[in-house]
């Protein structure tokens, strides 16, 4: 089993600690709060997700050894927290990893997906998708 998978299942066991969706939106929201905040001049548009309600801006770092750091924010709570699991699922992962993971598969896991608006699920699945894109086109 890979890294991905391994955080995976450490969320899954997380959330699964968590009662009802109420506790897990709490959870989300205090995921969101432990982001490091991104600087005004890293809140710009070529970092800015599109196809999100919310303002979203997300930066890709490339590593010396090959991985890719995320790191993200948003000007919605819920939406932050949302960025906080996909970075610790994506961050400092190899292009490969991150090309192989299901997200779709994941966030049914979480149960995540049925408990978004239409709307936030869309946000997110932009999020993977810019994700996915930085990933292929990461230097091999």
């Amino acid at each position: 089993m890979n890294v991905i998978n391994d955080t995976l299942e450490d969320l899954a066991a997380e959330f699964e600690l968590l009662g009802d969706w109420e506790e897990r939106y709490r959870y989300i929201i205090e995921l969101g709060r432990e982001l490091a905040p991104l600087s005004d001049a890293e809140r710009n548009d070529g970092n800015k997700v599109r196809g999100c309600a919310s303002q979203v801006w997300l930066i890709t770092e490339p590593q010396a050894d090959g991985t890719l750091r995320f790191r993200g924010d948003s000007d919605a709570h819920i939406v932050r927290g949302l960025i906080g699991i996909l970075l610790r699922l994506y961050s400092d992962r190899p292009p490969g990893e991150i090309l192989r993971f299901d997200a779709k598969a994941a966030f049914e896991k979480l149960g995540i997906v049925g408990a978004l608006s239409a709307q936030r699920s869309n946000g997110l699945a932009s999020m993977v998708t810019r994700i996915r894109r930085d990933a292929e086109l990461a230097p091999a």
